[in-house]
């Protein structure tokens, strides 16, 4: 229990707590700096170190949602070297892009396969590299498929599997803090959190990092 409840963390607090640790690798600043100005959307770094530290010991993971390759690269440093991740987009460029900074980071290009195809096609096609069972999935794309996601990745999840998703708490909209606008991703997001949170199957909770990321255990023996 905190000693204080009425204390959150501040500037101060994710000061020290970015200083206590390695620097980034500096292909994932180098990917930061390259999708600010773009306004390509990534993963918050202190996302990435959970996502990175989540990782440890997966050997099988999917991704869905490349964009430039940020979470990405912190699967594969987090991941065992024998470690294989599938990751969805559609965009041909940006995974371009993306294989180009994995390979700087030193990744061998067997290690990920890029699937370029909307997700939801992408498993219903029966390609090889997403069928799974994964020990780890991770979900970062449009908001208002998250709840079909969820459908099509949880039989490919093995047990103990980890499910991940970024941007549960959407700045905000999906708690009520802020108002949502019809149409904006908000009710999706709801309707997946609800989903993995009150399905018995799933042991998991909803971490306040960066934008919010729900971390769920699969545990197909409890139901």
């Amino acid at each position: 229990m905190k000693s204080d409840r009425s204390w959150l963390p501040g500037d101060a607090d994710i000061d020290w707590i970015d200083s206590l640790g390695p620097e980034p690798h500096p292909v994932l600043v180098a990917i930061e700096a390259a999708a600010e100005p773009e306004g390509i959307p990534i993963l918050d770094r202190a996302s990435g170190r959970v996502l990175q530290t989540l990782a440890v010991g997966r050997d099988r993971i999917v991704e869905v949602g490349t964009a430039i390759g940020y979470s990405t690269l912190c699967l594969a440093l987090g991941s065992a070297p024998a470690g294989r991740i599938a990751t969805i987009d559609p965009d041909r460029e940006r995974t371009s892009r993306a294989r180009g900074y994995w390979r700087t980071a030193g990744v061998a290009d067997d290690r990920i396969v890029v699937v370029n195809a909307p997700a939801l096609d992408a498993f219903g096609a029966g390609e090889a590299a997403l069928a799974g069972p994964f020990d780890l999935a991770f979900v970062d794309a449009l908001k208002d498929e998250y709840p079909a996601y969820l459908e099509t990745i949880r039989p490919r999840l093995a047990p103990e599997a980890l499910l991940i998703a970024d941007n549960v708490l959407w700045s905000g909209r999906t708690s009520g803090a802020r108002p949502a606008r019809p149409g904006d991703g908000t009710e999706s997001l709801r309707t997946f959190c609800r989903a993995v949170l009150t399905d018995p199957r799933f042991i998991g909770t909803v971490l306040p990092v960066g934008d919010g990321l729900l971390v769920a255990t699969w545990n197909p023996g409890a139901a």
